[in-house]
């Protein structure tokens, strides 16, 4: 998965370098100026921010997520949505099918009959639905828009930060990470909750919606023109991000991009971005995430970053939600260190943290894992900054959490063959995984 590292040319974070690469052919994203970004440290910080913007909605409020549990932290926010639906506020929710299993009923019970409009991703409502390899591929986006004013993106789910589905209540909250935005981009992430929301309906709906369009198509060519208009409007909305705000790239304080990874033309986005800031490093690089198994372009990067100079701290799991995913990262650090990166492993709590620092300079917060799962399968959403203010800030909290972690020193992989068959078991899991989520070529 790992291979031998080589010496590319640093231009900047976010500037594309090294060898041609399939993967470095996917559109940059547009930055943007004229932006303010505000760094918020878990639910105890969001979800108050998020609770006053829906309260001051007066148009709309689109929100989505892949865990909504209605619990003690998140009845203020369910209560504010309602209060905004009986006011006349259009209320949009999507969960994800999987991640929201356990309390779809209780949010249908609670958010319809207040007039919320809530609509499921990918719903696992049939016994067949589990046998369906497009059910691999998750809504994992945390996302909320109010009136085009203010936007909130990161990695926090909607439930409290102390409880954990797998193992309880903590006493520590999970380390995690969003951004309250404001100003040209909310626009786009305004785009990219409306089409997941349309798409979750149009699965929904979509025999329905067909057997409509073929009978009106069948009554003669005045309908025909109307349908066909109709039906591309209806594949407008499925596109995820449309907004590029124009004219605001020198506009002040802070410049930044809404970058998302989907299974329609931007599937590699995220991961795209990543590499080019780690190729482009100079001094530092601090990555956070629980989820921690990067394809070989990610990989080399880091090595390459390492073996020229760059510090490079990846900050993982040390308390385990998933023994899975710890093993699949574990394995990696032999590799990783022999380069020249430095790991810390977070044991105060969960990690649930998806942000990274490339030189004080770049930096980006969302949903995404660097994972085969977050960077092949899932909707994933992020915000990435070129801005000092912003990054030092992030930078801080990364130092933070360092400090409060354990430096791996030692090997966590046997040596020998038994090493050598844990890796390898790893990485038949993940391809595996990936094949039958239609995904056939090697990661």
């Amino acid at each position: 998965m790992l291979n031998p590292p080589g010496q590319p040319a640093p231009r900047g974070p976010g500037a594309a370098t090294g060898e041609p690469s399939p993967l470095l052919n996917v559109p940059a994203p547009p930055f943007t100026g004229g932006n303010s970004l505000g760094l918020l440290e878990g639910g105890d910080a969001l979800f108050p921010r998020m609770q006053a913007a829906i309260e001051a909605a007066r148009h709309e409020v689109w929100l989505a997520t892949y865990i909504f549990e209605v619990d003690r932290a998140t009845e203020p926010l369910i209560a504010a949505l309602c209060q905004a639906a009986q006011r006349g506020v259009r209320v949009h929710v999507v969960v994800d099918g999987f991640g929201t299993l356990a309390h779809l009923h209780l949010l249908r019970a609670v958010l319809q009959p207040a007039g919320v409009k809530l609509e499921v991703y990918r719903p696992l409502n049939r016994w067949y639905s589990w046998l369906q390899p497009g059910q691999l591929r998750r809504l994992h986006q945390k996302l909320c828009v109010c009136d085009q004013d203010v936007a909130f993106v990161g990695g926090i789910n909607l439930i409290d930060d102390r409880h954990d589905l797998n193992h309880g209540w903590t006493d520590a909250p999970r380390l995690d990470f969003a951004v309250e935005l404001r100003g040209p981009l909310v626009s786009s992430v305004h785009d990219a909750v409306r089409a997941v929301w349309s798409r979750a309906q149009l699965g929904r709906n979509w025999g329905d919606e067909l057997a409509k369009e073929l009978r009106d198509l069948a009554k003669g060519p005045a309908p025909v023109g109307r349908r066909l208009d109709h039906a591309l409007q209806r594949l407008r909305r499925l596109r995820t991000v449309r907004s590029n705000p124009q004219g605001t790239d020198e506009l002040q304080p802070v410049r930044a991009a809404f970058i998302v990874r989907d299974n329609l033309r931007q599937r590699r986005a995220i991961e795209r971005s990543y590499i080019q800031a780690i190729r482009a490093a100079r001094t530092r690089i601090d990555l956070a995430v629980p989820y921690f198994y990067p394809g070989r372009s990610f990989s080399r990067s880091l090595h390459r970053a390492a073996r020229r100079g760059v510090q490079v701290r990846l900050l993982l799991q040390g308390k385990l939600d998933y023994r899975i995913a710890g093993l699949a990262a574990r394995v990696l650090y032999d590799d990783l260190r022999a380069a020249g990166v430095r790991i810390y492993e977070y044991t105060p709590a969960f990690l649930h943290a998806k942000v990274a620092v490339v030189d004080d300079l770049w930096a980006t917060v969302g949903s995404s894992n660097i994972d085969p799962l977050s960077l092949l399968l899932n909707l994933e959403a992020n915000v990435v900054a070129r801005d000092a203010g912003f990054a030092g800030a992030l930078a801080e909290r990364m130092d933070a959490a360092c400090a409060q972690s354990v430096e791996v020193i030692g090997s966590p992989v046997p040596r020998g063959w038994r090493g050598w068959l844990r890796r390898a078991g790893v990485a038949w899991v993940a391809n595996l995984y990936l094949r039958v989520a239609g995904i056939t070529r090697r990661y």
